[in-house]
Parts: structure tokens; sequence; C-alpha cells
């Protein structure tokens, strides 16, 4: 899945994009997401994206360090 574009998509356009891609699998041996995510919240941890103010790239980058 690649992430709508922050200036050629809307605000719900890609709140959804973050909910989907951080739904849980409920397999988290073979996951991961939630080691990544740490126990925070997705639409929380990428709020600025959501709004259009960052790239989705730049907050996953961020995130995994």
């Amino acid at each position: 899945m690649i992430p709508p574009n922050k200036d050629q998509s809307t605000k719900e356009e890609r709140r959804s994009y973050v909910l989907k891609a951080w739904r849980c699998l409920n397999d988290c041996e073979a996951c991961g997401k939630c080691r990544i995510l740490r126990g925070r919240d997705p639409e929380t941890l990428y709020t600025d994206y959501i709004d259009g103010r960052r790239d989705y790239m730049d907050i996953t980058l961020e995130i995994r360090r």
C-alpha cells in the first residue's frame, strides 16, 4: 500500500490509510506492528500527516528510530 500524497488527498483519505495500515492483525509474532508503535495510538502518532503538515514516510522513519 502506498500512502496518499498529503497534498493531493483529503484528510479523511489520509486518516483511513493510517487506520488500515496500522490495523491489528492479531498475530504479534509475525506482524510486529505493536512493537513498532510501543502501545501508542497510530492516529495520534500520524496527526501531522492526517492534517497534511508532514509526509507519512517522515513520521514512519521517526517512529522506527
